[in-house]
């Protein structure tokens, strides 16, 4: 896992250069002249760049390339944009406008290439001609990057690869605890379920980016997805945990995560709001980690030292982790807890077997299976048996319902001769049977307690014989 994380960490510095490369930009009034671009009254701008509900004309000062190789102008940001170089127009991204109606939104990303013959010895100028009406939000740092830069830009097919292979172990996992919780109902799958499909879909949106190049106004929408799914993730992370090893305060827990968690809308920017939840979460759940340690609960140990690292690489390198590190940790986490579940499961089905091998010398009793477990119900109380598509319900005295993974035909020969199919769907024991008696134009059979059971008109003559019941003249008692 390291190797991976070393590689994607290297590659994926190359944007971070980008950036750190932004050229200090000057604001000015400008216009389009016959020969470009003619601009007035510039003056530095301190911060970033911000042309988010506005028109705004920027330029500055860069050198020419000491070497021959291809360059191209990467502009990354919710704006529409277009550019000129020496007064040569490079490209436009959308177009400009000075109000929300007269801009058309361009590309969040977009790359103009440099003609070698637009360059000029020593300084050169660069404009950029800006606007943005249709952002949806306010961002911290609309313009991501605006820089010169060998062209064609470094590939990202290596990091995206890591992250699909990534994506691809978490949706693997997300299916296989889905059908762990249909086999055997339990929270601790569908919460994990839930964890991995949360993680997975936000490697897929985070990946958005890198697969093409979409309007700028969907930024908005992108990010506010990523901070959700992080926020989701941390807060199914704490229950997830609270459950196994301090589930006595599971319920403060994920209400402490809730707030604490969903406070991080409040940050400004939104990898911080996502690194911050991440964090957060992750911190959160150590907690009841920590008390599982203290109260030696299985697992806890491992757990915990799992969630530090977690915590340790997030606050080491906090711009790798929504990029990268987080999902690579997500499926470091989910998959060994999706083997141990399995090995768990086979465990559980040997231990079923062995109990319905000591069943069968048990004649007295019937062996119930169901997706808690093998239960030995005594015959001598079983009322009814009633079917239920692939489960049959067993009624038993005393009021208590047991779901038994069986089908009603082939309980019709293990059960002894007192018990009868009175009708398609149910078998009576009759020797708790106390009355049959008409209702309506139907017939039912009353038992020693609970409700009365439906008898079937091509049953009655095996019921009545049973019962030794003479044919109907009104309501008979048994």
């Amino acid at each position: 896992m390291w190797r991976i994380l070393l590689l994607g960490l290297l590659l994926t510095g190359l944007t971070t250069l980008a950036r750190a490369q932004d050229t200090p930009w000057q604001a000015c009034h400008g216009v389009i002249g016959p020969r470009g671009p003619v601009l007035s009254d510039c003056r530095p701008i301190q911060g970033f760049v911000d042309p988010q509900g506005r028109e705004l004309w920027i330029r500055s000062t860069i050198g020419a390339p000491s070497d021959t190789r291809p360059r191209a102008l990467y502009v990354a940001g919710v704006a529409a944009s277009e550019a000129w170089l020496n007064g040569q127009r490079l490209g436009v991204n959308g177009r400009p406008g000075a109000m929300a109606r007269e801009e058309v939104p361009g590309r969040y990303q977009a790359v103009l290439p440099i003609r070698e013959t637009v360059w000029r010895p020593g300084e050169n100028m660069l404009v950029l001609h800006l606007s943005s009406f249709h952002g949806g939000l306010r961002f911290a740092r609309p313009m991501s990057a605006m820089v010169v830069l060998p062209y064609p830009y470094p590939s990202r097919v290596a990091l995206l690869a890591v992250t699909f292979v990534a994506a691809g172990a978490l949706l693997a996992a997300a299916f296989g605890f889905g059908v762990i919780h249909a086999m055997r109902r339990t929270g601790s799958s569908l919460v994990l379920a839930a964890v991995a499909g949360v993680a997975a879909l936000q490697a897929t949106v985070e990946t958005l980016r890198s697969m093409f190049d979409y309007p700028y106004p969907l930024h908005a929408w992108r990010m506010g997805a990523i901070w959700l799914l992080a926020a989701a993730f941390a807060v199914l992370l704490v229950s997830y945990v609270a459950t196994r090893f301090l589930p006595g305060a599971r319920r403060l827990m994920i209400g402490v995560a809730f707030g604490v968690v969903g406070a991080t809308v409040l940050l400004p920017g939104f990898d911080i709001k996502t690194v911050w939840a991440l964090i957060l979460g992750v911190a959160l759940a150590a907690l009841p980690a920590a008390a599982g340690v203290r109260d030696r609960r299985p697992g806890a140990r491992l757990t915990l030292a799992y969630l530090a690292l977690f915590l340790t690489i997030a606050v080491g390198f906090p711009e790798w982790l929504a990029d990268l590190s987080y999902f690579l940790l997500a499926a470091g986490l989910v998959l060994p807890l999706l083997m141990v579940e399995v090995v768990r499961l086979g465990r559980d089905d040997r231990g079923r077997e062995a109990a319905l091998t000591r069943a069968a010398s048990r004649p007295d009793r019937l062996t119930v299976a169901s997706a808690r477990g093998v239960e030995l119900a005594p015959i001598a109380e079983i009322l009814a048996v009633v079917g239920a598509d692939d489960y049959v319900e067993l009624r038993m005295v005393g009021g208590r319902n047991l779901l038994h993974a069986a089908r009603l035909d082939g309980l019709t020969t293990q059960l002894p001769a007192n018990f009868l199919r009175i009708h398609r769907s149910v078998i009576a024991n009759l020797a708790h049977a106390q009355r049959l008696e008409r209702d309506g134009d139907r017939w039912r059979l009353h038992l020693s307690e609970g409700a009365p059971l439906p008898v079937s008109r091509s049953r009655q003559p095996a019921l009545r014989e049973a019962l030794d019941v003479p044919p109907p003249v009104g309501a008979v008692s048994a």
